[in-house]
């Protein structure tokens, strides 16, 4: 299909989705105005620094750094300028609930309010196809993924043109937890509802969903390990992890799981010992995994909501805090850079920058 984006000489990524969604919501999917070509923008503010709630740090291949707030819009640093977008500069809204780059170096901003794309001279707002069809769920290696938005059950498929929203095929499980509105009309949740996105190495795509487990998509079905089977309490999948063996961790340290595919038309999960508490093996040594990595030298790092962040390279375990002033903080996000340096997100410190031995504040 001819990319809309041509225009602008953007190609496409096969890319890792590492989209790491708000703890109380998704994003908010693009309305119907989103089908009309927005003009890109060029402008921003230059500012001193980026606040205290950045949810999400991004290095892109040019080597800019991007810190996605939530509430005061998106952050390009390129080593010596720090520049702000907000709505007031044209972006689709000011809570970021993702940040993802293509193979041309075009990155892309999710909103609640829409996705903007960013190709270095200025950013215009992603269109909506006005329909989209079961045959939609199709996995090509140049699309990129990104989830919805809350109570859609949803996520968007982007071939380079348009976004395809695809709403899940219904289960069981998900119809029992569905809250029917005519009792609550006020419910603003699907179970369906989708906080990460992953793309494994075998070119399957996991989601991880609020109240129903994972889900795994090869293009042809879809399989589900239900949430009942993971030890994720009411915290749901918020966190999808492929180490360097091939497993998988959900959300949680006290199980990895590979995958039976011997019958490809029905994957089974089969769970194995993870990292478990040394004082209790029934406990997860680490709980409420939000984000986690593997970085290039194949070591496992699993970043906790409120429990610092632990790293696993097979053999041991290290773990480290993170605290702002002595006092633990909520982390949201881990991300790795170019050069290996991995930085963090979190709700109400600022961005987070490991320097070999411990996590600190950032300052610019």
């Amino acid at each position: 299909m001819e990319r809309r984006m041509a225009r602008l000489e953007l190609d496409r990524r096969n890319s890792l989705l590492v989209l790491v969604s708000a703890l109380a919501a998704c994003t908010a999917g693009p309305d119907a105005s989103s089908s009309a070509e927005s003009t890109p923008r060029t402008s921003g503010a230059i500012v001193a620094d980026v606040g205290d709630s950045v949810l999400f740090v991004f290095q892109a291949k040019n080597g800019d750094y991007w810190f996605g707030s939530d509430d005061r819009g998106v952050y390009r640093y390129d080593g010596k300028t720090l520049v702000n977008f907000s709505t007031e500069h044209g972006l689709s809204g000011n809570s970021i609930r993702g940040i993802q780059e293509d193979a041309a170096g075009v990155v892309y901003v999710m909103t609640y309010a829409g996705i903007d794309a960013f190709d270095g001279r200025g950013h215009e707002r992603l269109r909506e196809s006005e329909a989209s069809a079961t045959g939609d769920w199709v996995l090509r290696p140049d699309d990129l993924w990104f989830t919805a938005g809350q109570d859609t059950g949803a996520v968007y498929r982007y071939d380079g043109e348009l976004l395809h929203r695809l709403k899940f095929p219904q289960t069981a499980a998900g119809d029992a937890a569905t809250l029917p509105r005519s009792l609550y009309p006020n419910a603003k949740f699907s179970p369906y509802d989708v906080y990460t996105i992953v793309k494994d190495s075998q070119g399957s795509l996991w989601f991880g969903t609020a109240s129903l487990g994972v889900c795994r998509c090869d293009g042809k079905s879809f399989a589900w390990l239900p949430d009942s089977e993971l030890h994720n309490a009411n915290f749901g999948a918020r966190s999808i992890v492929e180490d360097k063996d091939g497993k998988f961790w959900f959300g949680e340290s006290s199980s990895r799981y590979s995958v039976d595919l011997r019958d490809p038309s029905a994957p089974r999960f089969v769970s194995e010992v993870g990292l478990r508490d040394p004082r209790d093996p029934q406990r997860g040594l680490i709980d409420g995994i939000i984000s986690g990595l593997v970085d290039r030298a194949g070591v496992l790092w699993l970043a906790s909501y409120g429990g610092g962040v632990v790293r696993y390279d097979g053999t041991s375990t290290t773990h480290y805090p993170v605290t702002d002033r002595g006092v633990p903080i909520t982390v949201f996000s881990i991300h790795e850079d170019v050069r290996g340096v991995l930085w963090l997100g979190t709700h109400k410190a600022g961005p987070y920058k490991f320097d070999g031995e411990k996590f600190e504040r950032f300052r610019f």
